[in-house]
């Protein structure tokens, strides 16, 4: 396996500071981030396609640090009901994929998206209960009429340029846990995959581990994310874990997201990596940084340092088996 980061959390930076910072600490990869909520501001997909200069200055700036793209990241919502974001995030999508397939990169990342309730809707609409009917109706025509017909098109767009997409299972999207992400895959196409990221798992309750296994037995594994979850045990017996307050009302949430060993400990993050090497995932493990609690150089270095001691481990242990 390989350790990289997610290089939005220096989107402060330019692409070759950022490339400097990540080198400079022995990692090994790099996800880049190309439009949707996460922005661009490292790689802009329609300025390099029209630009073969400037997409050989890309490449070459990060070949040269000695890293490699882990994969091509643009968390949209391309089934938004207002069509001037989801035809934005659309275009996105399929401007990273031109893109990837230029650039040799198998994995484009982003979200399964999320539409309205209706023809008629502003806002998406995320249904967590079949009761009353209504929501089990809004769930139907979300499937049958917007997630499948675009993903199937999709499917067919990707195979066309020798590129992969890892659907984030995310909650507020259509696709938010294993059971959907399967159901995406197999109603649309096994070129839809999962890109595993254990913070949005934690706190519905789910094992990273049991996850892991379920996915890679359907060769659905193409990407990992490392960040963690703290789940606050008063608020959540108080109040449950369907949180609506901001992220950064910390002190009154049932969860918030942390740096990884700062929601659950080194031996959980040994028994996700162990689960990993068990299944046969080569890829990267992808640092993403959503602490509020901490700045981005202390999360950083602390996932970095905790990644590296955990993957030290299983590799000794990986030569003791052999």
């Amino acid at each position: 396996m390989k350790l990289g980061v997610f290089a939005v959390l220096f989107g402060d930076k330019s692409l070759e500071e950022a490339l400097d910072i990540i080198a400079e600490k022995g990692l090994d990869s790099v996800e880049i981030g190309t439009g949707g909520y996460p922005g661009n501001s490292h790689c802009n997909p329609k300025e390099l396609l029209e630009d073969e200069k400037k997409l050989k200055a890309f490449k070459h700036a990060i070949d040269s640090r000695g890293l490699e793209i882990s994969a091509l990241s643009c968390h949209g919502n391309p089934l938004h009901p207002n069509s001037q974001i989801q035809l934005e995030h659309h275009q996105q999508f399929q401007d990273t994929v031109r893109l990837a397939s230029k650039l040799g990169v198998e994995t484009v990342i982003t979200f399964s998206g999320c539409p309205g309730e209706s023809e008629y809707s502003k806002f998406p609409v995320w249904v967590t209960c079949p009761w009353p009917e209504d929501h089990s109706e809004v769930l139907k025509w979300q499937w049958d009429e917007r997630v499948i017909p675009y993903w199937k098109k999709q499917s067919e767009f990707m195979r066309e340029h020798g590129v992969r997409v890892a659907i984030e299972p995310h909650p507020g999207f259509v696709v938010y846990n294993n059971e959907t992400a399967f159901r995406l895959r197999n109603e649309c196409g096994d070129n839809i995959g999962v890109n595993f990221d254990p913070s949005h798992l934690f706190w519905q309750q789910m094992d990273p581990v049991v996850g892991i296994k379920e996915i890679a037995k359907q060769n659905a594994l193409y990407h990992f994310h490392a960040k963690d979850t703290a789940i606050d045990q008063q608020n959540t017996g108080s109040n449950g874990v369907l949180d609506t307050k901001p992220y950064s009302d910390e002190l009154n949430r049932s969860w918030i997201f942390r740096t990884i060993g700062y929601g659950h400990g080194e031996e959980t993050w040994r028994q996700i990596i162990s689960a990993l090497q068990l299944v046969g995932y080569q890829g990267t493990i992808s640092i993403e940084h959503e602490d509020s609690l901490m700045s981005v150089d202390e999360g950083f270095q602390k996932s970095v340092a905790l990644l590296k001691n955990v993957l030290i481990k299983e590799k000794v242990g990986e030569m003791w088996w052999a």
